[in-house]
């Protein structure tokens, strides 16, 4: 009788305690910009110092979010950094105030004589809801302050033959999302292109490409590698993912090696 009881009890206190859990974290920040910037050579340092110093808590006073900035490792002349805001007209609103404001005036001949292109830039909005970042794991490290340890975030862009909404996306979400996770590969945010028009069209953005690009985080380098060929090598994948996966892109994907640099929230 008493197990019948409890059994009965059972399904009402699993559902007390899920209403007692804390609500998942809300992307209020969906839409972003994946920026790579190629820095005149020898000059990638200087950039990053101005950056940190004079453009991170200027673009945050005025809407926008730096999600993350970057060295790329396999490129010394690429600084690669993510902003992100709640909408497009929210963007339009934080990039008009910010590039029309006193910081980027007074700062702008100095960063742009150390550009050498500004332009390989991939605006996205969240693969699904909930894909996003979330909201800062972390507090920002004051400018010149000791930064806490770092690992390697990399991010990987697919090149799609058809748009990622047309199958990609949910194909991602369902069968390689649990897969990569269950490796030590955790998709920190997943992204495919913004449909709506660039709306501050002082800074262009690669248009019209199929694109989906999901982030992770690891020790180094080479973890990411080994996690990927243990997967390569799995039965399982050989048989249901990887077929579906070189079918959809239209070339092979790139992958960006990414180390934070000090002011950096995503590390």
């Amino acid at each position: 009788m008493r197990a019948r009881l409890l059994a009965g009890l059972a399904p009402l206190l699993l559902a007390t305690a899920r209403a007692a859990e804390p609500p998942a974290a809300i992307d209020d920040h969906p839409v972003v910009e994946l920026r790579q910037y190629k820095i005149v050579a020898g000059r990638r340092d200087a950039m990053i110092a101005l950056f940190e110093r004079e453009f991170v808590d200027s673009q945050e006073v005025v809407g926008a979010r730096l999600v993350g900035q970057f060295r790329d490792m396999d490129d010394p002349n690429r600084f690669t950094w993510i902003r992100a805001f709640p909408d497009m007209a929210e963007r339009q609103k934080a990039l008009t105030a910010f590039y029309y404001g006193p910081v980027w005036q007074a700062h702008r001949n100095e960063a742009n004589g150390m550009l050498d292109d500004n332009d390989n830039v991939f605006l996205l909005r969240a693969a699904w809801d909930g894909s996003g970042f979330g909201p800062p794991a972390g507090s920002r490290v004051a400018a010149g302050a000791t930064p806490p340890p770092a690992g390697v975030v990399v991010a990987t862009v697919y090149y799609l033959w058809k748009a990622p909404e047309e199958g990609f996306s949910l194909f991602f979400r369902d069968q390689l999302a649990p897969r990569l996770q269950a490796a030590g590969l955790p998709v920190l945010g997943a992204y495919v292109q913004e449909d709506q028009p660039n709306n501050f069209p002082r800074l262009p953005v690669r248009a019209h490409e199929k694109v989906f690009v999901w982030f992770s985080r690891v020790r180094d380098q080479a973890d990411f590698g080994q996690a990927m060929a243990g997967l390569g090598r799995d039965a399982d994948w050989q048989r249901v993912v990887a077929p579906r996966l070189a079918d959809a892109q239209e070339r092979p994907a790139q992958i960006l090696y990414l180390a934070p640099t000090p002011r950096s929230i995503l590390r």
